[in-house]
């Protein structure tokens, strides 16, 4: 199959990212954040999450941040909706696009959101049919989808299952996520043509984790059977509570250093995304996990503490 021409990135850092950190990010951080972000030209971010700040303190402030960000038209901002009162609040908040979670692991749908696959769709259903009435974007993310860290194999009959209950809902996007990096290249491709049989391929999306360092490979597999929407996070911020030694979503400068030197376009500035990795990494005090936001950073550190030339 061809490669895509154009590939759309789904930036995840604001929500993906930052749900995990220990230390309260400050609101001002995260606006600075996404600004930063749709400045530098992604059509798609994760802005939110309207959850119970019980579950997720780090996300409280979900309806400032978004009242507080400069938006730009013909970006989605978009936002984690567990329920109704989420969907409500991501409503009220002037979410573009809602998104809803499952697994496909049984095992992990437990430990997550404490019922089963069954009725965690049970629980969407509300939230979809909402979402079509006032004609706001609807995407489903199926975490585990090449791997659970409760009971390891999962099958590509459990990923199509919960691909064709999220088809039914309505879902305008479906994300196939590694949520624990543990996915090689040929089982990530069988498990893609599995759910394009179920959904339309252009409308499918890769979420990979690069605990292993697969996920570029990964990414790169993806694209070979026609994949052209991926989730990436600024820094390679993230990680998932879930799964021990689980590390963060694959870092958003990469797969662009990546895509752009395949001649694959995406819209999106790398030097204005390394200084946003740059921005955030400084600002929450953690490492900067990005290997090519690293190294530009320090070839460019480099460049400006040069001699000047003798003429």
């Amino acid at each position: 199959m061809t490669m895509p021409n154009y590939v759309k990135i789904v930036e995840v850092g604001p929500r993906d990212g930052l749900q995990n950190e220990k230390g309260m990010v400050p609101t001002e951080v995260k606006v600075a954040l996404i600004n930063q972000l749709t400045d530098a030209g992604f059509v798609n971010i994760e802005a939110a999450s309207f959850v119970s700040p019980k579950w997720v303190p780090q996300m409280a402030d979900g309806a400032e941040v978004m009242a507080r960000i400069q938006r730009r038209p013909g970006t989605l901002y978009s936002a984690l909706t567990p329920n109704m009162k989420g969907f409500e609040g991501a409503i009220a908040a002037g979410a573009d696009e809602v998104v809803i979670f499952g697994a496909a692991s049984e095992a992990f749908s437990q430990k997550n959101i404490n019922c089963s696959i069954a009725e965690s769709i049970a629980r969407f259903e509300p939230v979809a049919a909402a979402a079509k009435e006032k004609g706001v974007r609807l995407r489903a993310s199926i975490s585990c989808a090449l791997g659970c860290p409760y009971q390891g194999e999962v099958s590509v009959h459990a990923v199509v299952d919960v691909v064709r209950r999220m088809r039914e809902l309505g879902c305008d996007e479906i994300d196939i996520a590694d949520t624990i990096g543990v996915g090689t290249p040929g089982r990530v491709q069988e498990v893609m043509r599995a759910a394009a049989a179920e959904f339309a391929l252009d409308r499918l999306s890769g979420h990979f984790h690069d605990t292993y360092g697969q996920a570029l490979s990964n990414i790169l597999a993806s694209l070979e059977v026609g994949i052209s929407i991926f989730h990436a996070s600024v820094a390679g911020l993230g990680g998932c509570p879930y799964a021990k030694g689980a590390t963060g979503n694959v870092a958003t400068e990469d797969v662009l250093y990546m895509l752009h030197g395949m001649g694959i376009h995406t819209g999106i500035d790398l030097e204005a995304v390394v200084r946003t990795g740059d921005y955030i990494s400084q600002a929450i005090g953690r490492a900067n996990s990005s290997r090519v936001g690293r190294a530009l950073l320090t070839k460019w550190a480099a460049a400006s503490d040069a001699a000047p030339a003798c003429i």
